[in-house]
């Protein structure tokens, strides 16, 4: 027996010594071993950070599926004042790049599954902090879930996705507030994330935007950088088409829907169908040269969808289908953020500085990245399996369950250990960071 073996050999005497079913334990030490590996060791190299802090986060996040620095120091069950372990914490979360750092390497390690096609699917959303007073930079934002202005801050995120899979991979999370000092606009923080995450993909990937990325200076950046895009237009968004400027609703009226096509979404537990009409125009941007498409599709409520692309296409029904095929993903996406920030609680985070804040957003991303891409398949397999009496409920009223239940899963297996990663980090701290345990 090696010394590899040896060490294998003691963590599962570690793991397996806990009152528990043997698959259990089996399930947990797998989990408990992948995070140390990918966020004990992959991270090693992060400036003045240490793996121990970034790993005991991340595994604290999913055992107790909340963000607040006391439910992850508990989990932790260190051999001293539980305020103690929350100081450490504290203080580790306040230092500075860390969002940086922990980003750039997650998207290292995610680019290799972004393709030519994969979708880069950008979304803005809300963390409503209704009645917080002292947390550093409250600004005014949106609350998705109720409609109505309250305090909070918006996150910008980016998932890669592709059109006939459910694979997802999160690459990029980032908090910001228009009341902090280095703020300097919506557009400004839309073109930081497409120019981070562009940069690591090497340009690879399609661009997804909603309504509101139709504005002129995201555009000009994505055409002007070369970066393949599809967007939702605003009505009033301006377009030429055969030298005549016109609003782009004017411009959808007039076009002839040659295609149709029928589509099932899940709304509330319920199956909606839409029958859809759809046609094309080639448009240019009044400032711009390059050819662009817009395809217009009519079937999704009373107004028109108007979608506009740079993707080269072939004028034939299944070529412009893809495009709205590709942005419907989004609704897979949409659903992953609610998956965020309800899995782990995230509106109830409570920490007062602006740059902790930021950096929860990093160690989020890596929870996600953890549960969504590298945990093993046949682990996932498992824990579901465990799981899905309990998760039974989700089949009605959540379109796609498996995620919640993935994350509750983990969640019950993980929190059932009494002497949370302690002992665990001594066996794998001297561990290659290059052995491979078993294939994410």
């Amino acid at each position: 027996m090696g010394p590899h073996d040896a060490k294998l050999e003691s963590l599962h005497k570690f793991f397996l010594t806990e009152e528990a079913p043997h698959g259990l334990c089996q399930n947990r030490f797998k989990i408990a071993r992948t995070n140390h590996k990918i966020f004990g060791g992959t991270f090693f190299w992060v400036a003045q950070s240490r793996p121990r802090f970034i790993a005991e986060v991340v595994y604290g996040i999913q055992a107790r599926q909340s963000v607040r620095l006391t439910e992850i120091a508990r989990s932790l069950e260190e051999r001293i004042p539980l305020r103690k372990t929350q100081y450490r914490l504290s203080r580790q979360l306040g230092r500075q790049r860390l969002w940086a750092k922990i980003t750039d390497s997650l998207c290292q390690m995610a680019s290799s599954r972004i393709e030519e096609d994969t979708l880069l699917v950008l979304d803005i959303s809300d963390i409503a902090k209704k009645y917080a007073q002292k947390m550093e930079y409250l600004a005014t934002v949106r609350d998705g879930s109720e409609g109505t202005l309250t305090n909070g801050y918006w996150t910008c995120s980016v998932i890669g996705a592709e059109p006939e899979e459910k694979a997802l991979t999160p690459l990029y999370n980032r908090l910001y507030s228009q009341a902090s000092p280095d703020f300097k606009s919506e557009n400004a923080e839309i073109r930081k994330a497409i120019s981070f995450v562009s940069e690591h993909t090497e340009k690879r990937g399609i661009w997804v935007l909603d309504r509101g990325g139709d504005r002129r200076k995201i555009i000009h950046h994505l055409v002007g950088n070369k970066l393949r895009f599809i967007i939702r237009l605003k009505l009033d968004r301006h377009l030429v088409y055969r030298g005549n400027k016109k609003s782009a609703y004017e411009q959808a009226l007039s076009c002839p829907m040659l295609y149709s096509e029928r589509v099932v979404k899940e709304e509330r537990g319920r199956e909606k169908i839409y029958n859809l009409q759809f046609g094309y125009r080639p448009v240019r941007l009044p400032e711009r040269k390059e050819q662009l498409y817009m395809v217009v599709v009519q079937g999704f409520g009373q107004d028109l969808m108007m979608l506009l692309t740079n993707v080269k296409v072939k004028k034939s029904r299944k070529s412009f289908w893809r495009i709205i095929q590709s942005y419907i993903t989004r609704w897979s996406i949409e659903e992953m953020i609610r998956f965020i920030k309800q899995s782990y609680d995230l509106e109830d985070i409570r920490l007062l500085t602006y740059r902790r804040l930021q950096n929860m957003m990093a160690l989020i991303l890596a929870v996600a990245y953890f549960a969504m891409v590298y945990l093993g398949l046949k682990t996932k397999l498992r824990v579901l399996a465990r799981h899905v009496l309990k998760a039974a409920r989700r089949l009605f009223g959540i379109p796609d369950f498996r995620f919640y239940a993935l994350a509750d899963g983990i969640r019950d297996l993980l929190f059932g250990r009494k002497k949370g990663l302690e002992g665990f980090s001594q066996i794998l701290k001297t561990e290659s960071i290059q052995l491979c345990l078993f294939d994410p």
